[in-house]
Order: structure tokens, then sequence, then C-alpha cells
């Protein structure tokens, strides 16, 4: 996915003027400054990156054509080279240590109490096999974890940015991070409708662990 299509979200104030990728949602914010610009108005027209609730700095000078023009050679700028080469596999002909070559196994030393020991020796396929079943089931629980606290930083950034002002704003950021989606809801509901609809849009995932 290249710099253009990023997933991102247009807000003219609190209004949501724009969803899609970069590429598309950039112009229609260049309408929305160009109109701000004209009124001599404080610009209040942001691009958030969906993903990360960062705000996407463009230079907004120029006529639309100048714009389109500076954002295709700024996605140019940012482009990081590709290459086709990939690690060469292993012919049948090469040496193979001990273990379940296929699988990628890689033995190393595990240190723990006779009583572990005694227990993973109970377990079927041995201690090995009961070790990665552990492993396994750890890591996927902590990654659960890891994207609902990573949801929840994300959310808190765009609350932040878009209804750091608004009434109810502490309580409902301590009900964020406390899990407490009704209490969230609760102190969120006279916000503005589009900046509501983006935020539990973000926090799509932001419960799930609690």
């Amino acid at each position: 996915m290249t710099w253009l299509n990023t997933p991102c979200t247009a807000f003219e104030g609190s209004q949501r003027i724009a969803s899609g990728e970069l590429n598309d949602v950039a112009p229609v914010a260049k309408r929305a400054v160009d109109k701000w610009a004209a009124s001599n108005a404080p610009l209040a027209v942001l691009i958030f990156n969906d993903a990360t609730s960062e705000v996407i700095e463009l230079d907004w000078r120029g006529s639309p054509d100048e714009f389109a023009a500076r954002l295709a050679a700024q996605a140019a700028a940012l482009e990081v080279p590709t290459t086709d080469h990939q690690p060469s596999a292993k012919t049948s002909s090469s040496p193979r240590g001990p273990g379940r070559p296929r699988l990628g196994v890689v033995a190393r030393e595990v240190t723990l109490l006779p009583r572990h020991w005694e227990w993973l020796g109970t377990q079927s396929g041995g201690a090995s096999v009961a070790l990665r079943k552990l492993v396994e089931d750890a890591s996927r629980a902590s990654g659960v974890q890891d994207r609902v606290r990573q949801c929840r930083a994300v959310g808190y950034k765009f609350m932040s940015t878009m209804a750091g002002h608004e009434p109810g704003f502490e309580e409902a950021s301590r009900a964020l991070f406390a899990g407490d989606q009704a209490g969230l809801d609760a102190h969120i509901a006279d916000w503005p409708v589009d900046v509501q609809a983006h935020l539990r849009r973000v926090l799509a995932d932001a419960f799930y662990w609690a």
C-alpha cells in the first residue's frame, strides 16, 4: 500500500467531509481549506490517519492542480524501494540438525522447577509440545490485550484533538482507559454527531478484552 492509499478521514470543524483513501480525501479537504481561506477564517480542516489518529500534514498552498502535483511528488518521495530478492531455500542436500526442521524448531535451554518438569512430562506429546502450546496460548492472549491497548491509545489521540474542549472529556477519557464502554457512551452523548461516530469506529476493538 502506498502513502496515497492510506485510509483516512477529513473533518471541517466537527463535521466529517470525506473518508477513504488519502488520494480521494485530500482534494475534498483542499476545497474546504480554500473556502476557509477565502473567508479569512482560521483553518479548521484536519485529515486523520484512520489507523493511528495522527493528523496528516499537507501543504495546502496554490491551485488545486498545484496541490495535486505537490501531493504526488510527496507520495513519490515517501515510496520505499522494494526488491524481488528472496532468500534461497535450502536444498535437500543441506545438512539438517536435530528436531523438526520443517517447523523451524530451534533448540535452546529452558530452566524450570522440578514440579514443572513433572507436569510437562505428563502432557500429551511430551514437554516440547506442551511448552509450544503454552507459548502459543499466551501469545494469543497477549496479542488481544495489546490490540485493545493500542486501539484505546488511537481513540484517545483522536479525542484529544477533536474533543479536548468538549464537556465530559476528562470523564470520557477515564471511562475509555477503564474499559467502561457504557460510561464512555454516556459522557460523549452530547458531542458533535460526526465526532462521536468516528470515535466509535476507531474504538471498534477497544472493549473486546474488557
